[in-house]
C-alpha cells in the first residue's frame, strides 16, 4: 500500500496566516523555463507562467519551504526559451550550471517536454510535466525514470473526442463526415494519428485532412478547404494560436458544421471572451471540477494573485505537480534521487484531486472532452468523472 501524502488546502491557508516559525531561513532557488515569445507564448502566458508565480507566492507566504530543518522562502529565476528546443536544452544548462537553481521546474508543451527530458536525465532533475500529452509514458519512463505525466495520455483524449462526435451522430446531429487537421508537432501529430483510426472505427469518413507547421500564421486555405469537403464535423488538434485563428476563419467562412472541436485554448477564459456567444456549442480538450471546493480555492487565489482566471483545463494541473514536488521536498530535502523515488512511492493531494503516478504516468479519472455551453466550458467525456453532461449540437456562429 503506497502512503499517502496530503496537504489540506484549508490547512494551509491558515497557515499562511501564522507567524514565520522561529528557525534558520535561507533562499531556495527555483528555476523555470517556457516560452514568453514565439508560437506557444499565448498559452504558456496563461496556463504556465501564471501559476509559477503563483506558488511562489503561496509558498513564500507560508514563510517557505521546510527544508532539513530550515524555511526556505523560493526565489525564481526565468528564461525565455522562445518555443524552441535548443532553447529550453541551453536554458537548463544555464538554470543548472550557472544559476545554481536546486529546482528546475519543467518546461511548456508536449514538444518541449519530450525534448528537454534527456537534459533533465542526465542532471538526475525530477521532471513532473504537466503540459505533455503522450501515449510514450511508459517508453519514457523505462528511458528516463525521473519524468512523469501527469496530464494523461493521447488515447484517452482522441477517443474522448470519438465519443462526444459519436453521440451527436447516434441523436442524429450529424452525419459522418469529418474534416480533421492538426498542428504538426509531437502533440498534433500523435492525437491525429490515434483519432483517425479511431473516427474510422466508429464509422465516420474523413473526408479532408491535413496538417500545418507550429506557428503558421495563416489559415484561411485549411478552413477553406475543410469547407469545400462539405464535413458534418470539423475537429482540429491545435495549439492556442491556432486555436484561436480556426475559430476565426470558420466564423469567417460561416462554416456550418453540427460539430466543432478545438484542442488547446478552447478551455481559456481568453476564448469565450474573444468570440462571445458565438462559441456556444464548440467542443474542446480537457475540462476541470469547477465544483470541487479545492478548485474554486485555487481559482480564487490564482485571480487574486495573478489577476487573471485560470484556464479550465491545464492551469490547475500545472499548480498540482508543483504542489507534488513542494511535498516531496519537505518530506525528504533536496537530493534529487530520494524525490524521484518518493514521488514514485506516494500518492498526492492537490488542487486537482489525488495525483498517484503508476509507471510515472498519472492514472486518475480525468476530463477529456468539454464544451461551451450557456458560457460555462462543462465536461462531457471523461474517463471516470462523474457528472458530464450530453453534448450538444453546434448551432451556427451567430
Amino acid at each position: 500500500m503506497k502512503r499517502r501524502t496530503f496537504t489540506a488546502l484549508a490547512t494551509l491557508a491558515l497557515m499562511a496566516g501564522l507567524t514565520t516559525p522561529a528557525f534558520a531561513q535561507d533562499t531556495l532557488k527555483v528555476g523555470a523555463v517556457a516560452p514568453k515569445t514565439g508560437p506557444l507564448a499565448g498559452g504558456a502566458a496563461v496556463s504556465y507562467w501564471p501559476n509559477v508565480k503563483l506558488w511562489v507566492e503561496d509558498v513564500n507566504a507560508r514563510g517557505g519551504l521546510k527544508v532539513d530543518g530550515k524555511q526556505m522562502k523560493l526565489e525564481v529565476v526565468e528564461y525565455d526559451d522562445q518555443t524552441n528546443p535548443g532553447e529550453t536544452i541551453k536554458a537548463v544548462q544555464r538554470l543548472v550550471d550557472q544559476d545554481q537553481a536546486q529546482i528546475v521546474l519543467p518546461p511548456y508543451s508536449t514538444g518541449l517536454n519530450l525534448a528537454a527530458a534527456p537534459i533533465y536525465a542526465r542532471y538526475g532533475i525530477p521532471m513532473i510535466t504537466s503540459t505533455a500529452t503522450t501515449d510514450k509514458a511508459a517508453d519514457l519512463s523505462k528511458q528516463f525514470p525521473n519524468v512523469f505525466i501527469s496530464l494523461g495520455g493521447a488515447q484517452p483524449i482522441a477517443l474522448g473526442a470519438v465519443e462526444a462526435l459519436t453521440k451527436l451522430k447516434a441523436k442524429g446531429d450529424i452525419g459522418n463526415k469529418i474534416a480533421m487537421v492538426n498542428v504538426a508537432d509531437a502533440f498534433g501529430i500523435e492525437l491525429a494519428g490515434v483519432a483517425k483510426k479511431a473516427f474510422e472505427a466508429a464509422g465516420f469518413q474523413i473526408v479532408y485532412e491535413t496538417s500545418y507547421p507550429l506557428g503558421t500564421q495563416d489559415l484561411s486555405p485549411v478552413m477553406k478547404a475543410a469547407k469545400a469537403a462539405a464535413p458534418d464535423a470539423f475537429v482540429a488538434f491545435s495549439y492556442p494560436p491556432d486555436t484561436f485563428a480556426l475559430t476565426e476563419q470558420a466564423i469567417v467562412e460561416d462554416l456550418q458544421v453540427g460539430a466543432f472541436y478545438t484542442a488547446v485554448a478552447t478551455a481559456f477564459p481568453g476564448y469565450v471572451k474573444r468570440f462571445g456567444p458565438a462559441i456556444d456549442g464548440v467542443l474542446g480538450i480537457g475540462g476541470v471540477n469547477t465544483e470541487s471546493p479545492a478548485f474554486k480555492e485555487y481559482a480564487a487565489r490564482h485571480m487574486a494573485v495573478t489577476g487573471a482566471a485560470p484556464d479550465f483545463w491545464a492551469s490547475a494541473v500545472v499548480y498540482s505537480t508543483f504542489q507534488v514536488l513542494e511535498q516531496s521536498i519537505e518530506a525528504v530535502g533536496l537530493d534529487n534521487a530520494k524525490i524521484i523515488a518518493h514521488i514514485k512511492g506516494n500518492a498526492f493531494d492537490t488542487v486537482i484531486g489525488t495525483l498517484d503516478f503508476d509507471d510515472n504516468n498519472n492514472n486518475p479519472s480525468f476530463w477529456t472532452v468539454g464544451q461551451w455551453q450557456g458560457g460555462v466550458f462543462k465536461g462531457v467525456a471523461s474517463t471516470g468523472r462523474e457528472g458530464a453532461v450530453e453534448p450538444i449540437k453546434k448551432a451556427g456562429w451567430k
